[in-house]
């Protein structure tokens, strides 16, 4: 213990002669929020070494792996190949999920494809709202990721790693850039269940803070019902009562956290603050109610029906109030059987959504600021499995909008089968390297002392910034 630090000043004691000090600081709370307020987080990058084009990223989940021949890569060769055998010359010593060793049968798109906006960029006829916006957006079409698998691959596509333990994106940009957020916190997580039912788990890993203190780390908020549990105070438990609580609280932890130094002290210190303050930003948050029924009918949605439009309708506010980054996970896209029918009911469910969002933001003046991504964890794969497709790493598309990315745009491609992307590949690192370059953070050099080494969410097999879909 610090010489200079009291030793033998009892708990009680301590907090008897400073009650009168920490019920002033709740009455102040009380009287005038501003002055208790939790102010904005900082980073740890004071000065930013590249231009800022995004302040806030908005990352649209699609869990379970699209399949980009029923979206958004438009293969006429593979329909007409529909039914014969998939060219072993593809296929050969390549890595394969559930089909490997069976008899691999080319399997044509399961629906038709139109072309949107200025320069007549293909995708599915089922997304005529996001159509409508695709001058907006970069579409690309040669991602490519390294997992096969659900799990590791969205712990590789949000960590860039396949091996638990990593922070994800969300953590390593609050930990560069803290929040704008005064009282929500910098990094949520908002997820929803599509009609078809495969409600596959998302673990909380997904956003963990990993290495990193663990103020970082994503808060998921529940799209129904009480968005935090216990948000509410129990009976006879007021403001007041709490803030005094909070305050003695943390005054403790001051004091310790001036002897050890320890991050995870400081973490705590904020954590109380926040839970404090959220207790109630978040249910203004959540009611969507003044948004008028205008704002209602574009997202195509019903306050507090959970479903991925109303979690869009969220990112918005969220991005107003400061969250630098918004994680929207929507489930239901494994589609190893039965993806005519499935994608028809996943077009239903983001399509208008994901056009509304990109429009709000637009119409506020926000989309300059905001950087949209669309992606899953992989593709599907060109050769069937009954009706449906399997899980495939060497194709897949994703799009960009907002914060510099130009739009209107088609980046890369895959061979005529849609097996493999053959042309400006994009990897998961490349990806990242972007997001990072369109924030304002050099990647390669931005990293963390862990176990001796300078860990890095691009890695170290030499990620690249796609500058070809930079305005």
């Amino acid at each position: 213990m610090h010489p200079n630090t009291p030793s033998e000043l009892s708990r009680r004691a301590f907090l008897g002669r400073t009650s009168h000090g920490l019920g002033a600081v709740a009455l102040a709370s009380l009287l005038s929020p501003s002055v208790a307020s939790a102010a904005p987080a900082r980073g740890v990058l004071q000065k930013l070494p590249l231009p800022q084009n995004a302040k806030r990223v908005i990352w649209l989940s699609m869990a379970g792996g699209p399949s980009h021949l029923e979206t958004f890569d438009p293969k006429p060769k593979l329909a007409e190949m529909h039914g014969k055998p998939m060219p072993e010359s593809l296929t050969k010593g390549q890595q394969l999920a559930q089909l490997r060793g069976q008899k691999l049968t080319c399997f044509g798109p399961q629906h038709a494809f139109a072309k949107f906006g200025k320069n007549q960029i293909e995708i599915c006829g089922l997304l005529p709202h996001i159509g409508s916006v695709i001058d907006d957006i970069c579409l690309i079409r040669s991602m490519t990721t390294d997992a096969i698998n659900h799990d590791p691959a969205h712990m590789f596509m949000n960590t860039g790693s396949q091996i638990a333990g990593r922070p994800s994106m969300g953590a390593w940009i609050t930990y560069g850039l803290g929040s704008e957020a005064a009282d929500l916190p910098g990094f949520v997580v908002l997820t929803s269940l599509g009609k078809g039912g495969q409600n596959q788990p998302i673990a909380a890993r997904q956003w963990s803070s990993g290495f990193l203190p663990s103020k970082h780390q994503g808060v998921q908020l529940r799209s129904k019902g009480d968005p935090v549990l216990y948000l509410t105070n129990p009976p006879g438990i007021t403001p007041k009562l709490q803030g005094g609580d909070v305050a003695a609280i943390n005054t403790l932890n001051r004091q310790r956290d001036a002897v050890l130094a320890d991050p995870e002290i400081a973490t705590r210190i904020a954590q109380y603050e926040m839970a404090f303050q959220m207790q109630a930003s978040v249910p203004d948050l959540m009611d969507v109610s003044a948004e008028g029924a205008k704002t209602l009918e574009l997202y195509g949605c019903q306050p507090g029906d959970g479903s991925f439009a109303a979690n869009c309708l969220l990112a918005r506010r969220l991005a107003e109030r400061g969250t630098r980054f918004i994680q929207l996970y929507h489930k239901d896209w494994d589609h190893h059987s039965g993806v005519k029918e499935g994608i028809a009911l996943k077009a239903q469910e983001i399509d208008r959504a994901c056009m509304a969002l990109i429009t709000d933001l637009k119409q506020r003046g926000m989309l300059d600021e905001t950087l949209i991504v669309w992606a899953g964890e992989f593709g599907r794969t060109p050769m069937s499995q009954g009706n449906g497709r399997d899980h495939h790493n060497k194709a897949m598309s994703v799009w960009m909008c907002g914060a510099g990315i130009q739009g209107g745009i088609v980046h890369g491609a895959t061979d005529d089968l849609g097996y493999a992307a053959v042309d400006e590949i994009v990897t998961v690192h490349d990806l990242h390297a972007t997001m990072l370059h369109q924030l304002g953070i050099q990647h390669d050099a931005f990293s963390f002392k862990f176990q001796g080494l300078d860990a890095k969410l691009t890695g170290v097999e030499g990620a690249k910034v796609i500058k070809g879909i930079l305005a």
